[in-house]
């Protein structure tokens, strides 16, 4: 991951720290209730390619942790929901979502909550090694009377869990214009006041879908495969979405 932009966007949080430190200290209580199993060592999460505390992988980690940062300083000390979309199809905009998913939750003051919306090519069970048993998110989207407990998946790693992109049945719904979709992304984040939600979007090129999201979202980070997008095609990609959202572009080698 060579780089983040959108400076321009970030701001101080101004002088929400008496706010956030409360929240923080209801927070302790509800990551206190999360149960978890064993944690995977640092050698089984860079066999899943994901940051962790192994010196070997300490630029990439900072870089994530940096990004991580970045998001908090514009969010005023509130929990939020963030997008992450690939300009086009390879740029390894997945990658960058499970593990800015892991950057939050690296800190034990946070939970973070992966929602793989790439419905076309869901791919984070599989890299997360979790076995959607249950379904996921289109499940719940048709049938809401399964809950939302059934879709929350623990990964082995602590204060992160996953929702599947799930079984899709009717390729014409549309799911996240749904007022379901809002709704359930709604409860998910505010259930706990220190839950991130970050959502592996599809493409933006070729599909309505990532600008969609974008509306469901409080940020958006573009994800450009470094020496493959032009751009142009970035300019193109990023115009769709509301400035006041956009993060900022990182531009990404990893598949």
């Amino acid at each position: 991951m060579k780089t983040v932009e959108g400076d321009q966007m970030l701001k101080p949080s101004g002088n929400g720290d008496t706010a956030a430190d409360s929240r923080r200290g209801d927070a302790g209580h509800s990551i206190a209730l999360m149960k978890d199993g064993g944690a995977l060592a640092p050698h089984q999460l860079e066999a899943r390619r994901l940051i962790n505390t192994d010196p070997a992988t300490r630029e990439l980690t900072n870089s994530f942790r940096e990004l991580r940062t970045r998001l908090l300083e514009l969010s005023d000390g509130q929990n939020f929901t963030t997008l992450v979309v690939p300009v086009s199809q390879g740029c390894g905009a997945s990658f960058v979502a499970r593990n800015l998913a892991l950057a939050f939750a690296f800190d034990e003051s946070r939970t973070a909550l992966l929602v793989d919306c790439d419905l076309q090519r869901p791919s984070q069970h599989l890299a997360l090694d979790v076995e959607p048993a249950s379904g996921g998110l289109t499940d719940y989207l048709e049938h809401p009377a399964i809950g939302i407990k059934p879709i929350l998946y623990h990964t082995g790693i602590p204060r992160l869990r996953l929702v599947p992109a799930g079984n899709a049945q009717n390729g014409h719904m549309e799911y996240f214009s749904s007022f379901r979709m809002r709704a359930v992304l709604d409860s998910l984040r505010c259930r706990y006041p220190d839950r991130y939600l970050f959502l592996d979007g599809p493409p933006i090129k070729g599909s309505p879908d990532a600008r969609i999201l974008s509306d469901l979202a409080d940020y958006v980070v573009v994800v450009a495969g470094y020496g493959r997008d032009t751009p142009s095609s970035i300019n193109r990609a990023v115009a769709g979405f509301d400035p006041n959202k956009l993060a900022g572009i990182v531009f990404n080698e990893t598949p």
